[in-house]
């Protein structure tokens, strides 16, 4: 069964991963895409709906993106958000001006119930809107279906065009009755049946790997964590044992990692291999300290090592790695500011001895990859594994790496995870760490001077890891941690607990 496509054209909005991840929950497949896609591909991809995000920019600035006026003449339903809603109406011969009074944050709305957008929403509610511009007036043929007590056109439409626009944000949760609109859209306006869903996912990935790699043999990138775990799962019922898996042990896993890696995948029935790296990695790392340079390092030595180990295989035509959404948006998309090149995607060499690399799960959320995991039948325990960076623990030791900071964090990152699960909160706090800081401070051990290293403890809850809030961890358990880190693990005299939620800080620290 095909999926039924709908398309999210970015125009620099913050939330426009969190459109394409609204629209999946309703059970319809959804992808990011560039404003400046031609018409012509569009046509090709057939989507059943096209969503214009949102943009910092203003529509009347000639500087400012653009779309092609042809797009709304496909007859395919097309949604404009905020800045997308300003595009649409400006486009097609309505105006913009700059707001007198701006709104930002939950502001309250007017719904006209009878605006194909609003039949299920209430005649007043609360939407979140964040402009300094406003349509002023709607382009001829639309008629305005909501209102704010500043935003005189907080939506508008066109039925006979299909075309359907919002000043407000449906796709935060701040928005009152948001998903019903989108819901609507998406089912009622584009006719979606919503067949998205993990087992028509996995059932047409598999098939399209399968075409895809034909008689070919490829090399899986296994670091032992979730994404590459069912991206491993997926590669083999795909193309069974023409496929190898290598593990690169780094040197910069964490405690006693690399065995259980080994473990869990040793009688797995995949062709497996283990390749210490330890000293090669270091020695390219010694004495660097920037972390966009550790990761490029890192994402070029972990190429090498892989085509080194294809060309003991015997001929690989693919290389395939565990790479998430997250991970291609953060590393820079498009006109998309990068944040951290991941080394499975920024942190690549433009050159690789592969005819291609292939990325299954390119287009899913962390959630997603879970749930594909589990429909593909893979062990609970590797479906529910920690997140861990590819570099490993060389983005956690902040600053230049040794071998002496690698054993610190070692031993205080898992006293964490112990305490942590002895609290049975691993299910619960979707990803937690420690961080080796840079910085020493004065302290007091055994009534002497001590001047030692600062360790910050990091929690976060997230479904998507594209946002993220700080975990609310009890204070016994922090409590319990940092006594076990400064009296278990030496060169630790200070442990603090990282409040700062996602945006504005990432996940990780470097």
């Amino acid at each position: 069964m095909e999926n039924e496509l709908i398309i999210v054209l970015d125009f620099g909005g913050q939330y426009n991963q969190l459109i394409a991840r609204r629209v999946r929950e309703c059970g319809v497949y959804c992808e990011v895409r560039s404003y400046r896609t031609p018409v012509e591909e569009i046509q090709k991809l057939a989507p059943k709906g096209i969503i214009f995000t949102g943009g910092p920019n203003s529509v009347y600035d000639e500087s400012s993106p653009h779309i092609d006026k042809a797009v709304f003449e496909l007859g395919i339903p097309i949604l404009g958000i905020c800045y997308g809603a300003q595009l649409m109406a400006y486009t097609l011969g309505g105006e913009v001006k700059t707001c007198t009074t701006s709104e930002y944050g939950k502001t309250d709305t007017v719904y006209d119930k009878t605006g194909k957008l609003f039949d299920l929403v209430p005649e007043k509610a609360v939407s979140w809107m964040s402009h300094t511009d406003y349509v002023a007036k709607v382009p001829k043929g639309f008629r305005i279906t909501a209102h704010t007590a500043n935003c005189p056109a907080a939506a508008f439409e066109s039925v006979r065009r299909r075309l359907y626009a919002v000043q407000f944000h449906p796709e935060v949760n701040h928005t009152m009755f948001g998903m019903s609109m989108l819901d609507t859209f998406v089912k009622k306006i584009c006719k979606c049946k919503a067949n998205w869903n993990m087992k028509n996912y996995a059932k047409t990935a598999i098939a399209q790997l399968r075409e895809k790699v034909g008689d070919g043999r490829a090399l899986l990138a296994l670091s032992g964590g979730v994404d590459s775990s069912v991206a491993c799962a997926l590669m083999a019922k795909a193309i069974g044992d023409r496929l190898t898996c290598v593990f690169v042990d780094h040197g910069f896993m964490r405690k006693n990692e690399g065995d259980e890696v080994e473990a869990a995948f040793r009688d797995s029935g995949v062709h497996f291999i283990r390749v210490d790296a330890s000293e090669r990695f270091m020695a390219k790392l010694t004495g660097v300290s920037d972390p966009e340079t550790k990761r490029k390092l890192i994402g070029e030595e972990f190429i090498r090592v892989f085509e080194d180990e294809a060309k003991k295989i015997g001929k690989v035509d693919y290389l395939v790695q565990g790479t998430i959404y997250p991970d291609v948006i953060e590393s820079g998309t498009g006109d998309a500011a990068v944040i951290k090149s991941h080394h499975n995607v920024g942190g690549l060499p433009a050159c690789v001895d592969f005819r291609e690399i292939i990325e299954p799960l390119r287009m899913l959320f962390k959630d997603e990859v879970r749930k594909l995991g589990t429909e593909l039948g893979l062990a609970d325990y590797l479906v529910w594994r920690q997140p861990f960076p590819g570099p490993g623990l060389a983005i956690r030791v902040l600053g230049e790496i040794t071998p002496e900071k690698l054993e610190i964090l070692r031993d205080a990152d898992l006293i964490f995870r112990e305490e942590i699960a002895k609290a049975k909160l691993d299910r619960d706090i979707n990803q937690y760490f420690a961080v080796l800081t840079d910085m020493r401070s004065v302290g007091v051990m055994g009534d002497g001077r001590t001047y030692d290293y600062i360790l910050a403890l990091r929690g976060v809850t997230t479904s998507d890891f594209m946002t993220a809030d700080f975990a609310r961890i009890p204070y016994d358990v922090l409590e319990s941690a940092s006594v076990r880190i400064i009296n278990e693990v030496k060169h630790i005299n200070r442990v603090c607990y990282d409040v700062t939620s996602k945006p504005p800080a990432t996940i990780e620290w470097e």
